[in-house]
């Protein structure tokens, strides 16, 4: 459904699986004056609700939505209980976003980060009670103690969870968690836009070196490879899945799209939104996340491994992510990759190779030898 504003089932004891009394929508109090009515005199009815019953298929119950122009379809068992609710922003949704991550159950996929403590064990088992599908444990250093015992217990607790253990920058760091029994690995120590992690712990490693050694180790085990960190356009993004990654995770770039959380703010002239690491004094000083990653909650004295900042506005994510995905698109074409897989394949069978630049390279592959120009991607 899109949301309990929008509309609420209504049932004996106000719970899934009571009987269906009615349904209250939008429409039903988009201009009601009076607010101490009672529910009963201006929901609609059991009697005028087009219901399906449990059981019935996805594409059953959409012709059914679709035949009966309602926006709700609620889902009954035998008794007349309410088991589910299908909406026709769902099928708008569907049709819409084709493409988009489901379970079995044409639900959206949900991870939940978490963290190495003992206490998030009761938060775990919420989260499953919820249905969560998979969990990240969150640390800035994945090789330790705490995340292998994590791994461990979820494993041993619920076997069929899905984890994502990180970071690790090494073979031999992703080696300790494949062996814990980790389903994927996040890549990336310090190469954020807002780490200063290598700059003030001297620890990480380059971007690029990461993700080629774990992904290559990684895959003989069938584990997928996340590269975390370092992403400043698409070019990086198909540099990072030829070096074996299988997905890429975002952090300035969706930062600064309509829909990322904040208030943007213009400076210089320039549209921007407020953008911050973990890392950063500010996020520790704010919230116990902050602090547990970075393992200094126990901390007198706290050292930042992030900064605050802000980025230029990218506008919208629904016109962001599909020049982004061209991109990827016209990258293998060049190469000469149908597929992402047969990037992969290209890369270790050594049919795609990778040079290093000098510094006249890397300029003369950029903008140059123009008076002004005006760099607009999309």
């Amino acid at each position: 459904s899109s949301g309990i504003n929008a509309e609420w089932p209504l049932r004996p004891g106000g719970k899934l699986g009571g009987r269906l009394l009615g349904i209250v929508t939008s429409r039903d109090i988009d201009f009601l004056d009076d607010f101490d009515q009672k529910i009963s005199e201006v929901m609609t009815p059991r009697e005028k609700l087009v219901t399906a019953k449990a059981g019935t298929s996805l594409s059953e119950a959409n012709q059914l939505l679709q035949a009966s122009k309602k926006g709700k379809l609620p889902i009954v068992n035998e008794d007349d209980q309410l088991v589910g609710l299908i909406s026709r922003t769902d099928l708008k949704k569907n049709r819409e976003f084709p493409q988009a991550s489901k379970d079995k159950n044409k639900q959206l996929l949900v991870g939940a980060a978490m963290s190495t403590h003992e206490k998030d064990k009761s938060r775990l088992d919420m989260l499953v009670n919820a249905g969560v599908d998979v969990v990240i444990l969150d640390s800035s250093q994945g090789n330790s103690i705490y995340q292998i015992d994590m791994i461990k217990y979820i494993k041993n607790r619920y076997p069929d969870l899905q984890i994502i253990g990180g970071n690790v920058v090494t073979a031999a760091q992703a080696k300790s968690l494949i062996d814990a029994g980790v389903d994927g690995l996040r890549v990336g120590m310090g190469s954020g836009s807002i780490c200063i992690t290598q700059e003030v712990m001297a620890v990480g490693r380059p971007q690029g070196t990461a993700v080629y050694r774990v992904a290559e180790y990684a895959r003989r085990f069938r584990v997928p490879v996340i590269a975390d960190g370092g992403i400043t356009c698409v070019g990086h993004i198909t540099k990072a899945l030829a070096l074996g990654a299988s997905t890429v995770m975002m952090g300035s770039l969706l930062a600064a799209t309509s829909e990322s959380p904040g208030e943007y703010f213009y400076q210089d002239g320039v549209r921007l939104k407020k953008y911050r690491g973990m890392g950063c004094l500010a996020a520790m000083k704010d919230g116990d996340g902050a602090k547990e990653r970075y393992f200094s909650d126990q901390d007198a004295i706290r050292v930042a491994q992030g900064v605050a900042g802000s980025v230029v506005d990218r506008g919208s994510i629904y016109t962001y992510i599909p020049y982004l995905v061209a991109g990827i698109q016209h990258g293998c074409q060049d190469i000469g990759s149908r597929s992402l897989f047969t990037l992969r394949s290209m890369m270790y069978d050594g049919k795609l190779k990778f040079e290093k630049r000098t510094l006249a390279a890397m300029k003369e592959g950029g903008v140059h030898s123009l008076h002004s120009y005006e760099m607009k991607l999309y």
